[in-house]
């Protein structure tokens, strides 16, 4: 069936048939039209924002396009003049199906003729995260290591040598930073030999702890076992050493570390351990021999088991302290056997004697004996630390008068008195100091009428006297030598 001529132009002017001419003006002119349409297409399928806004239109120059449509006699203008550039429509990015059309946004402006290349904004954004990319490589360890303290995001793939990697883990241990460390040496566990980390960490006492840490949190048993096998350091014998923690029967914790004196370690720890040791043994004897005796007594003991050597001294100074030196639990004998210095046996007793308001054996221990026989107080301490020792454990003032009559400052002294109420001691200070005008200020702090007011005004009365003796005698010897 032959169609009619109107069918035909109908059919040769739709949009999915394009006649063949040999007209280069017709041609270009319906690929305009096509571009134009093709635009529009894109267009539709864009969503609008949820808030609608209108969107900025630039060029490819960056300039703002005042019209939101595009006309094909503007596309065909700027074709002519290559000084303009065609204006292409921002779009809201929210959500774009993929479109049907068999053009490319890339096909529609081959008419740029200025050879400018355009940058979006995702397009600038790879372009920075390429440049930071290149800048982590410019990172020395020291600027790695200070990143990472504030928290920022760093790659550790630049240190690919063993003498770097040593260097960035050099540069954590100098921070002092032991989250960076353990970080650092997570990384060197994996990039490394186990063998080259154990020999490398072996001088490296602080990262060596730091790993060790790490691997017991993790419960890494294998590494670790594997770790304390190639080191030749005494972590092995410190590790199984620290297993006496977890024992809770008294006697099983003692037969433990007796058991670890044999244990290869180091003379000062070998030291340290023995030590530990004898002190357990000490505790265990002294706090079975007190239960057996408490059980007739209302107040009950504290318990000294596992407890420090200082706590333990002044335990046997509260309950001990008259037995004689060859019973455990004398406090002559733990200070002779543990070698405690003189000043700190000296603090322990007197705030224990203190304590129980012992004031004859706090005296006793200040009381020394020369060779001939006289006796002095002698403090391995300043006189105002034991009276602070006394002002604290409620010493009446009695007994704080004679030690701070001992402060060999006159100014200190002063302040001591006034401050515990010693009003004899700054009496006596001002008496030898002869000041007569801190004795009538200090004169109205005192009550009226009491002792310390008519000791003071018997002092002014002596000066007054004594001031004019003295005027009397030199006035006298004045006149006789005139005479003469």
């Amino acid at each position: 069936m032959m169609k009619s001529k109107a069918d035909e132009e109908d059919y040769w002017n739709s949009s999915k048939f394009k006649a063949f001419t040999f007209d280069d003006e017709d041609d270009e002119f319906s690929t305009l039209k096509e571009s134009k349409r093709t635009v529009n297409s894109i267009r539709c399928l864009v969503e609008e924002d949820d808030d609608k806004e209108e969107v900025e239109k630039v060029s490819w120059n960056g300039e703002p396009v005042s019209s939101n449509s595009w006309s094909v006699s503007e596309t065909a203008a700027s074709n002519q003049r290559a000084e303009r550039e065609p204006a292409f429509p921002k779009i809201n990015t929210v959500t774009i199906s993929k479109s049907h059309s068999g053009y490319s946004l890339s096909s529609l402006f081959k008419g740029e003729t200025d050879g400018k290349v355009s940058l979006t904004g995702s397009s600038v954004l790879m372009m920075s995260s390429c440049c930071d990319q290149d800048y982590v490589s410019d990172w020395s360890p020291e600027e790695t290591v200070h990143r990472m303290q504030q928290g920022k995001v760093v790659s550790l793939e630049k240190f690919r040598s063993l003498q770097d990697k040593l260097l960035l883990l050099d540069s954590c241990v100098a921070a002092h930073d032991g989250n960076v460390i353990t970080a650092v040496l997570i990384y060197l566990k994996r990039t490394l030999s186990k063998e080259v980390l154990f020999r490398e960490l072996e001088p490296r006492q602080t990262a060596l702890s730091h790993l060790i840490h790490y691997l017991t949190e993790t419960r890494d048993q294998r590494l670790l076992l594997e770790l304390y096998t190639c080191l030749t350091c005494f972590c092995f014998q410190l590790l199984q050493y620290k297993e006496h923690l977890s024992i809770a029967d008294e006697n099983k914790r003692r037969d433990f570390l007796k058991s670890c004196l044999s244990l290869p370690f180091s003379p000062e720890d070998s030291s340290h351990v023995q030590d530990h040791y004898t002190l357990m043994e000490r505790q265990v004897i002294i706090e079975t021999t007190d239960r057996r005796a408490e059980r007739g007594e209302k107040v009950e003991r504290a318990l000294i088991l596992n407890m420090p050597l200082i706590t333990t001294l002044s335990y046997c100074c509260l309950y001990h302290y008259s037995e004689s030196e060859g019973t455990f639990s004398s406090p002559l004998n733990i200070r002779q056997t543990f070698k405690i210095s003189e000043k700190q046996f000296f603090v322990t007793a007197l705030g224990a004697r203190a304590k129980l308001k012992a004031w004859s054996d706090v005296d006793a221990l200040f009381t020394s004996r020369n060779w001939l026989g006289f006796t002095r107080k002698k403090s391995p301490l300043g006189f105002q630390r034991v009276v602070d020792i006394l002002q604290k454990n409620s010493a009446p003032t009695q007994v704080l008068q004679d030690y701070v009559a001992l402060v060999d400052d006159a100014e200190l002294r002063i302040t001591l008195a006034q401050k515990h109420k010693c009003h004899d001691i700054v009496i006596n200070t001002y008496r030898d100091l002869k000041d007569r005008q801190q004795l009538l200020g200090y004169r109205g702090k005192v009550e009226r009428g009491s002792g310390e007011e008519r000791k003071i005004d018997e002092l002014l009365n002596n000066l007054v006297r004594r001031g004019h003796h003295v005027t009397c005698h030199h006035v006298t010897c004045h006149h006789v030598t005139c005479l003469m």
